[in-house]
């Protein structure tokens, strides 16, 4: 999905000294199949955890620990390498990191080769502190970690669940998908939470209208479209609810997750969590129609099934209450679809239409890319290539910012 964010990208990886240190080796060989460059600092603390060797295997290059030579005669023209270091990187991350070093860059200190290149940097940073609970709680930790979000520098908040001491709560470090997903979001621009206090609501994949117990009417969506949307707008500091018919796509544990079946239940679902949002956007591919009935036995093939009358299901998005609330809609048409994607817009009174374009193979449903054309209530609209549905994801989420600043 973010091969081509991180091609030939230069990254800094900075690992400190807790016990998901371990989780460095990982982080370096998804990033490195991405086909990012990776260089590794290591505390020495983290040494205690993961062995250097094994991150320079992985990383293909010296690992970085000590900020001067063991003795004079190891190594004597390491000249100015914090500075070369820090200019070489497009992005550090660092992860884990501990409360420690958190507190050392908040203060600025720079007293290992970590967090002497931390000053030295140019790039943006992404930090991802992890703790046990008591300690990532701490009125101090915390107001280290404001005190970072206040300099501009990306923190990725630790996520909740069971820790290494046996406690539960929050301070695991943030799976290696949205820590990824966080560095390919500052790569590919966005550097701002420009969402943050804005309450969205998503509603994504597609809609099961049951026929009996084992059969359905159904389409081809697959969700990732509104699950790269919900993501999104997580990374850039909205409070996000998802609602999702039945999809195989995973979302982070941060966000409000509204499991429904059919269109009747997205409708309901929607109509319950809208007028506490901002925004609405509504990816979901909704059936139109659903069985008359639905029969409580399977039907058998000595029956002869030869129709299913069907009952039109409501329009979600011409029937919710949109007062003081940004709405965009989706349209994938496959003739007409300007014309058609127009007509919704109007018809639905939405403030913003999302038309996927299916011209191209690269598009619509099923696929991790797609090409689409934003149409605005104020007659603007903009054209984008085919991008990965993270990149569209975000050029939609940039567009909406556009209209409600």
């Amino acid at each position: 999905m973010h091969n081509k964010i991180f091609k030939n990208k230069k990254i800094l990886l900075g690992v400190t000294g807790c016990i998901a240190a371990y989780k460095a080796a990982f982080l370096t060989r998804d990033l490195k199949i991405l086909g990012a460059e990776v260089k590794v600092i290591m505390t020495t603390s983290a040494t205690e955890f993961i062995s250097p060797l094994t991150l320079s295997t992985l990383s293909e290059n010296t690992v970085i620990i000590n900020t001067f030579p063991l003795s004079n005669n190891e190594n004597p023209e390491m000249g100015t390498w914090h500075i070369d270091s820090a200019l070489w990187a497009d992005l550090m991350i660092i992860a884990p990191c501990t409360i420690n070093t958190v507190a050392k860059i908040a203060h600025g200190f720079a007293d290992n080769a970590l967090t002497t290149i931390v000053t030295a940097l140019r790039s943006p940073l992404l930090v991802c502190p992890a703790a046990d609970v008591d300690m990532y709680n701490n009125k101090i930790t915390q107001k280290n970690i404001q005190t970072l979000k206040d300099f501009g520098i990306n923190i990725l908040d630790a996520e909740e669940g069971e820790l290494a001491s046996g406690l539960k709560g929050k301070g695991r470090l943030p799976e290696l998908n949205k820590i990824i997903d966080a560095a390919a979001l500052i790569l590919s621009g966005s550097k701002k939470k420009d969402l943050t206090n804005k309450k969205i609501l998503i509603t994504a994949g597609p809609t099961y209208e049951d026929i009996d117990p084992v059969r359905f009417i159904g389409n081809r969506s697959s969700g990732k479209m509104g699950y790269w949307l919900a993501k999104a707008s997580y990374l850039r500091g909205a409070d996000v609810t998802l609602i999702s018919g039945p999809s195989s796509e995973n979302i982070y544990p941060e966000v409000n997750y509204i499991y429904v079946r059919s269109a009747d239940e997205m409708e309901k679902a929607v109509k319950q969590n809208l007028k506490t949002n901002d925004i609405l956007i509504m990816s979901a591919a909704v059936a139109d129609y659903r069985p008359q009935k639905i029969v409580k036995n399977k039907i058998k093939k000595e029956n002869k099934l030869s129709s299913i009358k069907l009952k039109e299901n409501n329009d979600i998005l011409a029937s919710v209450d949109k007062k003081d609330k940004y709405v965009v809609g989706f349209a994938l048409e496959t003739e007409n679809g300007i014309a058609n994607a127009k007509k919704k817009l109007k018809n639905k009174d939405l403030d913003m239409i999302v038309l996927n374009v299916l011209k191209s193979k690269q598009s619509g449903f099923d696929t991790d890319t797609n090409k689409i054309k934003i149409l605005k209530k104020n007659g603007n609209t903009k054209d984008f290539p085919v991008t990965s549905k993270f990149l569209a994801a975000n050029n939609i989420l940039s567009e909406i910012v556009k209209t409600i600043k």
